[in-house]
């Protein structure tokens, strides 16, 4: 019967590797939400349709850094098990092994990536319910 320890480590793995594309996933639709508020507001859409957009863009932003963390835990225990697990990879055959240690490499490259600020500086939100300057001039 196969390795227990094997097992964990691709558990391990996969979480490393589904956790770095979900922070990717969340940056990317943050920056087409912000292309769409922006050009909403060029075009002159309803005020109550750019602060709903508004209010999607931020709850959007308040999960990066939610995925920047969670990412950070999964890979130090990723780490730390290819640490203690050593034995597994003696004759440096085990695919898993190496599987995992590529997966810790794109993850430090996706924690390397810039976490946007979670009120957009980009986007003007308008802090007490009215209309910020730019939007009252595409009105």
């Amino acid at each position: 019967m196969a390795d227990p320890r094997i097992k964990q480590l691709k558990i391990k793995t996969g979480v490393v590797k589904r956790v770095g594309k979900e922070k990717l996933s969340y940056m990317k639709e943050a920056d087409q939400q912000k292309a769409k508020i922006e050009k909403m507001i060029e075009e002159g859409k309803d005020i109550h349709d750019v602060r709903k957009m508004r209010e999607v863009l931020q709850e959007t932003l308040m999960m990066i850094p939610d995925c920047h963390r969670r990412l950070l835990v999964a890979s130090g225990e990723l780490s730390i098990m290819l640490e203690t697990e050593a034995d597994l990879n003696t004759d440096g055959e085990c695919e898993e092994f190496s599987a995992a240690e590529a997966q810790l490499k794109e993850a430090d490259e996706h924690l390397k990536v810039d976490q946007p600020v979670t009120k957009d500086k980009d986007v003007k939100t308008s802090t007490n319910g009215r209309d910020s300057p730019e939007e009252k001039k595409s009105t």
